[in-house]
């Protein structure tokens, strides 16, 4: 079928542009508003009344529209299962078995054909939820080899790519942590670095501490990888601090913070990216994101979905979660997962709707915005744009 060469798309209820020059509030709030597409990028934005003519008409049917989520935190390069890990802890029973290390060795198992259908498949299930830029890690290898076909793999489905060689010491240096600095900071990052466009570490008690973590950020950085930092998960610590140190354009889960941590990120371009899925699914500690935000921090909602600690790709659920939960009001929960995401990817090009970025677009079987929250659970995106194209 061919592509008209522009597309009306009108009969919007209300549409969130996130450009406050267009529209209501942060959100840019357009009511009865239209959109023309040309050229896989927003052409016009406005009131539908005054919308240009095109070669081809979209009727929205009074939903709401906004940008396509902007999913800025995910692990997607993985084989194998941890229902029985997610069971036990649901239950109230211990359980034994490696967590990380089990992905671990069924991602070292799986062919490259396996792990790319499985990330394809993760892919369009969150694209069917509305998410149109989505960025992925490596960190289920942990050998070379395996981290190297991870990172390529992946960027054949996303430019949104993430070298994390440094998610856990691997279990084949377990006695030897500082051997395995060296290794994800040499012979590993070379390997890595041409197929990504990130760095990020775990920095985390039981994972890598201050210093290493300096270290493997900054090899990176001089290989021209930006930095993104696992910060400030489990337990309070440097995550945060060291993210801004090195102006990383993001610090993730930000969970345990004092009013240094706070200040440092109000002060900085470090993106605070909260990651709701994983105290779902681990019944941890809510980040409070109220206590973030009104510090002056800029703030970002993700999935993280791996198969460990948040197995959902949904970002709706993640912003009822953090609207629920989170202290967020449903605005600015909207706002944080789409245009915060782009912030904390560094992207102008994605996240809002207005002349120029990039056509991505959900339609919401709602009359606002604000069901995403006031509905949780239910199916609510009806129709997604991605550069451009509806998708199937």
């Amino acid at each position: 079928m061919t592509t008209p060469a522009s597309t009306l798309i009108t009969g919007i209820a209300a549409l969130v542009t996130n450009d406050p020059a267009l529209g209501r509030g942060p959100l840019g709030l357009i009511e009865e508003a239209a959109v023309v597409i040309a050229d896989g990028r927003f052409a016009w934005v406005g009131r539908a009344a005054d919308a240009p003519a095109a070669d081809a008409v979209h009727d929205a049917g009074g939903r709401a529209a906004l940008p396509g989520f902007v999913d800025s935190h995910s692990h997607l390069v993985f084989a194998g299962d941890r229902t029985a890990e997610f069971n036990a802890r649901m239950s109230g029973r211990s359980y034994s078995a490696g967590g990380i290390r089990t992905t671990v060795a069924a991602t070292r198992a799986a062919t490259d054909e396996e792990l790319a259908a499985g990330l394809a498949r993760y892919l369009r299930e969150a694209l069917r939820q509305g998410t149109t830029t989505m960025e992925t890690k490596s960190g289920y290898g942990l050998n070379t080899e395996d981290e190297a076909r991870a990172v390529r793999i992946a960027a054949a489905h996303t430019d949104e790519v993430t070298f994390l060689g440094a998610h856990i010491v691997s279990p084949d240096y377990a006695d030897d942590p500082a051997g395995y600095v060296d290794l994800v900071t040499g012979p590993m990052l070379d390997a890595c670095a041409p197929y990504a466009r990130w760095i990020d570490v775990f920095c985390e008690q039981g994972a890598f501490d201050a210093d290493q973590s300096r270290a493997i950020l900054t090899a990176g950085r001089d290989k021209g990888l930006g930095v993104r930092v696992h910060a400030n998960q489990l337990h309070h610590g440097p995550g945060v601090q060291l993210a801004v140190e090195l102006g990383a354009a993001s610090a993730d889960h930000c969970t345990h913070l004092d009013a240094a941590d706070l200040d440092a990120l109000a002060n900085s371009d470090t993106v605070a990216t909260l990651l709701p899925g994983a105290e779902f699914s681990t019944r941890a500690e809510w980040p409070d994101a109220r206590r973030i935000l009104d510090a002056g921090a800029t703030v970002a909602l993700s999935t993280d979905c791996n198969p460990g600690s948040s197995f959902t790709s949904s970002m709706p659920f993640c912003v009822a979660l953090a609207v629920r939960d989170m202290g967020m009001t449903p605005d600015e929960a909207v706002w944080s997962a789409t245009a915060g995401g782009a912030r904390a990817l560094r992207r102008s090009d994605v996240g809002a709707v207005t002349p120029g970025a990039v056509a991505d677009l959900a339609l919401l079987d709602a009359p606002s915005h604000v069901h995403l929250a006031y509905r949780p659970g239910v199916p609510l995106v009806s129709a997604v744009w991605h550069k451009g194209e509806q998708a199937g």
